[in-house]
């Protein structure tokens, strides 16, 4: 983050035509650069705290908010880490790092595991944390040796799509009943996000970069004014009964409990538990995260006015995420790290690239991942406004996922065969073994099974990969050779002739 202040480059154009008021190399004055930079970390901001709420009650933290508290202040400290590695050492792109929805589903699957499911918070973090290092480490290794390319050539958009959009679907228990636990604060907050994000994105733009994080407030703020007025009252004895709290109210209970700070440190929950059968499961996730951040890289270059990424930058910015990865495991997020896409928008939005915004950013978000009073707050939130943000998040993830369904040939009776059956199986299966989990000789082989025939988002991308690259079908009709970046294609045939 050195170096000479330098002067806005509006003569240099992005590549899809906007002109940038800072490039990828620019280094805007001090308070320009903190201030763009905390716009960056509040638009990572609503999907980065959505996932440790989410993992609450599978890691067995829904009575514990001192923890949840840790766990969210623990969440921004990693992403601050892995986003300044990754925009200063790995790929050098103005890319923002952040917790990834792909890996929530082996996640559940891993805490419903036998043996893990009756154990407490502090078990099931381990094994979890387990799964996401070995994964971590095969994500370096895939990203060190350049086998990307080559695992491109069988992943098309028939795998990715059901893949990524099943994580949103499976997420369906976490939406109207967490929302309708109390329907006029969650309605509320559904409609707010609805009317920030959709219909008024294009009055403001603080519409259009905080839709979510503004719904929430609002909605936030009614819980607030409604537990003041006593409208939503607390937890009460009546006649030696103990009668539960409103559950839209809003009690800042955690937030004075909490210390003022607090730095994470490695293994804070103890030393990771590394099973096969869970690094399996978790596998299917960081195959989704590892596809769906290539598109992100070259977005985030034409947005900038970075070079084209070649292959040689690709393979690092995957090796710097499989890092990212193993920090997170390494200090217990429950989750990893991914490109965060919106934050590219934001690039574009704001026609400011400079990777030392980013940087910024990413110092901001380590800073206030120490403050433990800043985790704490979101624990305060209640549980019917987090079931709102979930009823919206979770629908656009899906949504995201069928979204790469416009390379491929839909005309085609073999590819609506295998998203059809991928789709249904992959909703369809986990239902099979929770209900009926197999026990059979040797254990782990019981548990790989199981891990797997629960994670819905695994099953559909292995029946896709698989009918994908078994069934005959052209690179067009299949929708590889539109979705396979050109570049990336280009670098790989080139190297293939090469070495003809």
């Amino acid at each position: 983050m050195s170096g000479t202040e330098s002067a806005p480059t509006e003569s240099a154009p992005a590549e899809d035509g906007h002109d940038l008021i800072y490039g990828i190399d620019d280094k805007p004055p001090i308070g320009e650069t903190v201030v763009l930079g905390f716009q960056h970390y509040l638009t990572m901001f609503g999907s980065t705290v959505a996932i440790p709420l989410i993992l609450s009650e599978p890691l067995g933290l829904s009575d514990k908010p001192t923890e949840l508290g840790y766990l969210i202040a623990t969440m921004f400290f990693v992403s601050g880490i892995a986003t300044l590695l990754q925009s200063s050492i790995g790929n050098r792109l103005p890319i923002i790092q952040g917790g990834t929805f792909s890996f929530l589903a082996p996640t559940f699957a891993i805490c419903a595991m036998a043996g893990v499911a009756e154990a407490g918070f502090e078990v099931r973090m381990q094994h979890v944390q387990g799964a996401i290092i070995l994964g971590a480490l095969t994500e370096i290794f895939i990203g060190a040796t350049g086998l990307i390319g080559l695992l491109l050539r069988f992943v098309g958009p028939i795998t990715i799509a059901p893949t990524i959009a099943l994580i949103g679907l499976a997420l369906f228990k976490f939406g109207a009943p967490v929302a309708g636990l109390y329907w006029p604060i969650g309605g509320l907050t559904i409609g707010l996000i609805i009317l920030f994000s959709q219909v008024m994105r294009k009055t403001h733009r603080a519409f259009e970069l905080y839709p979510i994080l503004m719904a929430i407030l609002f909605a936030w703020g009614a819980c607030a004014l409604g537990t003041y007025m006593g409208w939503f009252p607390g937890e009460t004895l009546v006649e030696g009964e103990k009668i539960a709290a409103h559950p839209a109210h809003a009690s800042l209970a955690n937030l004075h409990n909490a210390p003022w700070f607090r730095i994470p440190t490695p293994f804070q929950w103890g030393w990771p538990q590394f099973g096969f059968a869970a690094f399996i499961g978790m596998f299917a996730g960081y195959l989704a995260s590892m596809v769906e951040s290539i598109g992100d890289y070259y977005a985030c270059a034409r947005m900038s006015g970075a070079p084209v990424p070649t292959k040689k930058v690709v393979n690092k910015g995957i090796l710097f995420e499989g890092i990212g990865c193993l920090i997170a495991g390494i200090f217990g997020t429950g989750n990893g790290t991914t490109s965060y896409s919106e934050n590219i928008g934001a690039i574009g939005l704001t026609r400011v690239g400079a990777r030392r915004v980013v940087q910024a950013g990413a110092i901001i978000m380590i800073v206030l991942g120490m403050v433990s009073k800043f985790g704490a707050l979101f624990t305060t939130i209640p549980s019917p406004v987090v079931g709102g943000m979930y009823c919206a998040m979770f629908g656009m993830i899906a949504s995201v996922g069928l979204s790469n369904l416009q390379f491929v040939n839909l005309n085609s009776s073999r590819n609506l065969f295998i998203i059809g059956f991928a789709f249904f199986m992959g909703l369809s299966v986990p239902e099979y073994f929770i209900a009926n989990p197999v026990d059979f000789e040797p254990a782990w082989a019981a548990n790989i099974v199981n891990t797997l025939g629960q994670t819905g988002m695994a099953v559909g991308a292995f029946i896709a990969l698989f009918l994908d690259n078994v069934i005959p079908g052209t690179d067009e009709e299949r929708g590889i050779a539109a979705f396979q970046p050109k570049e990336l294609k280009e670098s790989d045939e080139g190297e293939l002739a090469q070495k003809a």
